[in-house]
């Protein structure tokens, strides 16, 4: 018998050996998480944001060195973000914070991609929650075991 003919063979074999490959159409097949494969995820219950009007909540802790400031208060009665107007700004940004009794938006924020600085908010950041995001009263959609180390500010 010919070599190519008997690694066919075998590899045919193989294959008709593993039941999870043998099955005939799709029902049976699951997702490594164990749902079946063919069922439609459905999206979760729409939440209210958890806090309240801006500057009554107190700071959200980060829970590691580089993690955005979360946002403590709800924003659902801002409006959406657009070139021409920016809520968050309005309260956040450099020439109105103090004003506000709001922590102002990071110096980074304020600079271009070359570094030069900016009297206000870069175009490039100007999409607030793409990073910074509110928090909602919600169970977990997935099983989370990570513990992160609360940071404190040091006093001066």
């Amino acid at each position: 018998m010919n070599k190519s003919v008997s690694v066919f063979l075998a590899t045919l074999g193989f294959i008709l050996s593993q039941p999870a490959l043998a099955q005939q159409g799709s029902s049976g097949v699951q997702t490594l998480r164990g749902a079946d494969a063919a069922v439609t995820d459905e999206a979760p219950a729409e939440r209210r944001y958890a806090g309240k009007a801006p500057g009554s909540q107190k700071p959200i802790a980060r829970t590691f060195s580089t993690q955005p400031p979360l946002i403590p208060h709800s924003i659902e009665d801002l409006g959406e973000v657009t070139l021409q107007d920016n809520r968050c700004v309005s309260c956040h940004g450099p020439d109105n914070y103090k004003v506000a009794g709001a922590p102002k938006v990071a110096n980074s924020h304020l600079k271009e991609r070359d570094g030069n600085m900016l009297p206000e908010v870069s175009p490039a950041l100007y999409q607030c929650t793409a990073c910074h995001v509110p928090q909602v009263d919600a169970k977990p959609l997935v099983q989370n075991t990570f513990r992160g180390v609360v940071e404190t500010k040091k006093k001066k």
